[in-house]
């Protein structure tokens, strides 16, 4: 089980760390960090939304967490943008922050090497395999049920949608599944994103709306580029 104090986007980024220990710093992940920490931002009230725009509820506020904080500062200094485009713009800013946390927090083991002998570099490592499998196993729980999503907590919830957005946490090969259970899955995600917004509208809209960058992203990524 993953610690109780550790953040959303910081269990999606473990989740999300390669099975045997090695980093997966692709910018996919970063999407992912980026997503979880807007959602988790949204979940407690810092960033609402204004007309589709994710906006700080004031210039004051705090989450008391570093990484979180430095995103709220991020959005704070830009031009107003929609939470999609959050999700994609500079994504890697934040998951830079949380590795560097993780590490000073213990769950990263971090080495130093040298490039061809002469280019320092830094390698970042999972200390535990099991937390990253027990999140993993978590969101697969989530997402086939057989709990009651009022029974699943918010951040659980949360976990299970983004991690299944992108593809991390499938619980059945899509071409072995029939239409029953491509509708089923389709109701069971409406209803963890339903508590992951607490059934508040503008909330679930918003952790809708993100989790919908992350699949359109990933559809790009695996798209061939026009003309070429």
């Amino acid at each position: 089980m993953a610690p109780s104090g550790l953040s959303l986007p910081a269990r999606l980024c473990l989740l999300a760390w390669g099975a045997d220990g090695s980093g997966r710093a692709e910018a996919a992940v970063h999407r992912l960090v980026r997503a979880g920490a807007l959602t988790e931002l949204a979940q407690r009230g810092l960033l609402v939304d204004d007309d589709g725009i994710a906006t700080p509820v004031d210039l004051d506020a705090r989450s008391g967490d570093p990484v979180l904080d430095g995103l709220l500062d991020l959005v704070r200094e830009s031009l107003p943008r929609r939470w999609r485009t959050w999700v994609t713009s500079r994504p890697r800013y934040t998951f830079v922050q949380l590795r560097e946390q993780l590490a000073a927090e213990g769950h990263l083991r971090v080495g130093r090497r040298r490039v061809l002998g002469v280019f320092p570099a830094t390698d970042h490592a999972l200390r535990s395999v099991t937390v990253a499998e027990g999140l993993r196993a978590r969101a697969r729980q989530v997402l086939a049920g057989p709990s009651p999503a009022a029974e699943i907590g918010e951040r659980d919830a949360a976990l299970a949608v983004l991690a299944g957005a992108a593809g991390l946490c499938t619980t059945a090969p899509p071409d072995r599944a029939d239409r029953a259970d491509r509708a089923g899955r389709g109701r069971r995600v409406g209803e963890l994103i339903e508590r992951s917004g607490a059934g508040r509208p503008a909330l679930c809209g918003v952790v809708r709306e993100i989790r919908t960058a992350l699949i359109e992203a990933a559809a790009e990524a695996r798209s061939p580029a026009d003309g070429r």
